[in-house]
């Protein structure tokens, strides 16, 4: 695996966005892959189960002996692609599309010719409409410093204002077989070999995060398809 090298890309953050129902969870963008999507859902079938990376996760005492007393922070952690190490990455459970703003999109020196259209709408709370620039599979690779796994990741592009790069939800999280703890504050996943990769979250970083949201004139926000 290259090493993923900090390129100083840091930005000016001005909201939050916390989570995003739908996304590509619910049979992609088009109204022919939703109708199938319905199918399939619909459908009674019995599958071979793939259990090739099925590993037993276990959270212990010793994965909070490094955990500083919190208030509920969520698990921020980094992750590297097109070559470069991408921090303020939220671990979101509950956000159905993997999310990256556009800010980052532009750091990471992508092309706009890169991006396939979605047709799809995302709506805040209020109604306000979050334009979505359209979406990109992009090679990601998580690691602990020791073990390492790489995976594409298909990313919305959302040009609105976050305190965090990428909100990483369901879709990757289940592709990767990956469990999250806010109370260890750590997010674990099997690697090819079978053996566990741990992901400390950056407590400093998810508290700069939240100082951030707090700091900006618009309010904190969750976006809806």
């Amino acid at each position: 695996m290259a090493a993923g090298v900090d390129q100083g890309h840091e930005v000016p953050v001005h909201g939050e966005i916390n989570t995003i129902s739908r996304g590509f969870s619910r049979g992609r963008c088009t109204a022919s892959q939703r109708k199938k999507y319905a199918r399939k859902v619909m459908a009674i079938e019995v599958q071979k189960a793939d259990n090739t990376l099925d590993v037993d996760f276990v959270f212990t005492k010793a994965d909070r002996q490094d955990v500083v007393p919190h208030d509920n922070d969520p698990v921020v952690i980094s992750v590297v692609t097109t070559g470069r190490r991408v921090h303020h990455v939220l671990v979101d459970q509950g956000c159905s599309a993997d999310v990256m703003f556009w800010s980052t999109f532009n750091k990471l020196q992508l092309s706009p010719e890169q991006l396939r259209p979605y047709t799809g709408c995302l709506y805040s709370f209020a109604r306000d409409q979050v334009e979505v620039r359209g979406h990109i599979e992009l090679r990601t690779t998580f690691t602990d410093g020791t073990t390492s796994r790489t995976m594409n990741i298909g990313y919305l592009f959302v040009n609105a204002p976050s305190t965090y790069r990428i909100l990483l939800g369901k879709p990757a999280l289940n592709k990767l077989g990956a469990v999250a703890s806010t109370r260890h504050m750590k997010m674990k996943l099997p690697s090819l070999e079978g053996t566990v990769i741990t992901i400390k979250s950056n407590k400093k970083k998810a508290k700069k995060c939240y100082e951030n949201s707090l700091k900006t004139k618009r309010g904190v926000f969750a976006v809806t398809t």
